[in-house]
């Protein structure tokens, strides 16, 4: 049995993964942790319910051979999953926020055979998507990210967004010139920019996470888009990690390297 400790547990994503560690095979809820909800039940969706607490220091204490799973936000991330990897707790990480160097430090700090897992996105459509948008980026130089999130999303780019123009920028063959830039009428109208890839964000209520990876060529263009829908669509891939997370060790980024296995 994997015991699960689930940090924002009362956030709308911390909700789902009660949900679904809970209706998991072989692992189960250990301890729900959100200051903001303390003392107040979390539905598990099986027709129990969750207390949450408030110190993680204390779950983890209590629990020292589970998994850690963090949807919380970019300001308590960090001394979240430090506390938990200095207690060799495996960390499954969804927060997005964190450069690569600071989650290599993190990893590094944690006991040898301790994994820290972090995906900027669980949905297997998102990697898949991931995936073919490389694939194409060699053929197909010319490409820009238009990434669309919720309004209450603390961060833009968005990771997926982030990590998709990295996989691009590794994989196409020339950085092409990026027209427009030069003539903007306001400011910031042509995008961001990372690595050398224009990226797009949109932010509304009523969306929940979608992106469109958009490439041109000599008389054609190529559109691939993935739309997550509802929240549940990221749960096969926090199941997924935390399996995962107590057979490896250090730092691992992307779903993707879970499901070549």
């Amino acid at each position: 049995m994997i015991d699960v400790i689930v940090a924002g547990a009362a956030g709308k994503m911390g909700r789902e993964v009660v949900r679904a560690v809970t209706a998991a095979d072989g692992m189960r809820v250990a301890a729900a942790v959100d200051p903001g909800w303390s003392g107040r039940p979390v539905d598990d969706g099986a027709g129990g319910e969750v207390i949450c607490q408030t110190d993680l220091h204390e779950a983890v204490a209590a629990h020292p051979a589970a998994v850690l799973v963090d949807f919380t936000h970019p300001d308590v991330v960090e001394a979240n999953l430090r506390t938990a990897l200095t207690a060799g707790v495996d960390c499954v990480v969804g927060t997005t926020g964190l450069p690569e160097e600071t989650l290599s430090q993190l990893a590094a700090s944690a006991p040898e055979g301790t994994c820290l897992f972090m995906a900027p996105n669980f949905a297997i459509g998102a990697v898949l998507m991931m995936r073919f948008a490389t694939e194409a980026a060699r053929f197909m130089p010319y490409v820009e990210i238009i990434e669309l999130h919720h309004d209450k999303k603390v961060d833009a780019p968005s990771g997926t967004a982030m990590r998709t123009a990295g996989l691009i920028a590794d994989a196409r063959a020339e950085v092409p010139s990026t027209p427009g830039r030069e003539t903007e009428i306001v400011e910031g109208a042509r995008g961001g920019s990372v690595r050398d890839v224009t990226v797009h964000s949109v932010r509304l209520p009523g969306l929940v996470a979608h992106q469109e990876v958009l490439f041109g060529g000599q008389g054609q263009t190529l559109s691939i888009r993935h739309d997550s829908i509802d929240r549940t669509s990221f749960m096969p891939g926090v199941v997924l990690a935390v399996r995962a997370a107590r057979a490896r060790s250090g730092l691992v980024i992307g779903l993707e390297s879970l499901m070549e296995d």
